[in-house]
């Protein structure tokens, strides 16, 4: 995303990106602010154990959330704005329930960030789509292992 190369302009400062990538790119963003609600609504019901981990996941999601805001600047699109608020696949009033919502989160952020690879035929878009399906992936193993879900890492994180 932004950390990359980014996809140039035209001379008349039409973006370059087709219309398909911008929705996946709009979809990921939409996806980071959701995540980013869950991680907050979550902090009040996990325990302390998990909350330092939960805090660094916070982070990371600020982060992707801000290059991909960024990316859809640099090529002329107006970002999605984050929701009020979301809801929770099922009532939250746990640590083992909040840690449920996280791994919904990091599903869907998933799946958003595949939509990124399959749907752009830029290659700084595509490293940048696979590198947060990486990181996702890692955090869901995180909250798949301490929720007690198994597999930890579901086969073909991303898809349905």
């Amino acid at each position: 995303m932004s950390a990359g190369p980014r996809p140039r302009q035209s001379s008349d400062d039409e973006p370059q990106v087709p219309q398909v990538t911008v929705e996946a790119l709009q979809r990921a963003l939409a996806c980071e602010h959701a995540a980013l609600w869950a991680y907050k609504m979550a902090l009040a019901f996990i325990p302390p154990e998990w909350a330092t981990r939960a805090r660094g996941d916070i982070e990371a999601h600020t982060t992707l959330r801000g290059q991909i805001t960024q990316t859809l600047s640099d090529i002329g699109q107006r970002p999605v704005s984050a929701q009020p608020a979301y809801a929770a696949p099922q009532p939250v009033v746990d640590g083992v329930s909040a840690g449920a919502l996280l791994v919904s989160a990091e599903t869907d952020a998933i799946a958003a960030w595949r939509s990124v690879t399959e749907r752009s035929s830029s290659v700084p878009l595509r490293e940048a789509g696979l590198k947060a399906m990486v990181e996702c992936t890692g955090r869901l193993a995180y909250w798949r292992g301490v929720t007690e879900r198994s597999p930890v890492v579901p086969v073909f994180p991303g898809r349905s």
